[in-house]
């Protein structure tokens, strides 16, 4: 019974899809930026295009073997201050490696609560977005509504009013009244009776 409650719980638990819609919505609001980043990239790509071809592909690559010889001297004296440390003190580097497995612990279990905050966060986006597509949902079905069937409230206003309208106005509709239960009485029975059999 418990997995079947578990997963009468999954399956009806409309966060996830809250989540898409959000995610859905996000995505569409960044997308609606890329045509102004487009004609951004499409005015300065002439000038980027001939500071390009302009420049010396000789100094490029001095400039380039000089970065490397930079870095690899880095690297290399890094490498063996690190190697100089882990001959002289062992000790110091085991405790050095549970200190690191233990904040890699600490900072996994970090990730994990700011990615369910954030998961939580764009449900909760998604939520408000469903909720606005179905207010304009049901505003549109409204003014549909409105459109199609003419303003019954003047009607509705002269039933409420008391006897003060004239005698024969008041006849006419009684019977009207009297008419559609009946109506009801008789489907109701049509359908009841092939049932029984």
């Amino acid at each position: 019974m418990a997995i079947t409650d578990d997963l009468r719980k999954t399956l009806t638990d409309p966060r996830p899809l809250y989540f898409a819609a959000g995610t859905a919505d996000l995505a569409f609001q960044q997308a609606k930026k890329v045509p102004s980043m487009v004609e951004q990239l499409r005015a300065e790509a002439p000038a980027r295009i001939d500071a390009v071809r302009n420049t010396d592909p000789k100094a490029v690559q001095e400039k380039a073997t000089a970065r490397v010889k930079e870095t690899q001297e880095t690297v290399q004296s890094k490498v063996n201050e690190f190697l100089g440390s882990l001959d002289s003190d062992l000790k110091k580097l085991g405790e050095t490696a549970q200190d690191l497995a233990l904040r890699g612990v600490g900072m996994a279990a970090e990730y994990a609560v700011k990615a369910r905050e954030t998961y939580e966060k764009v449900a909760e986006h998604g939520e408000q977005t469903v909720r606005s597509w179905r207010g304009e949902a049901a505003e549109e079905i409204e003014e549909l509504a409105i459109a199609v069937e003419p303003d019954t409230k003047p009607a509705e206003a002269e039933e409420d009013k008391p006897a003060t309208a004239s005698t024969e106005a008041a006849p006419a509709k009684k019977p009207a009244a009297k008419k559609a239960p009946a109506a009801r009485k008789a489907t109701t029975a049509k359908k009841t009776t092939p049932s029984s059999k």
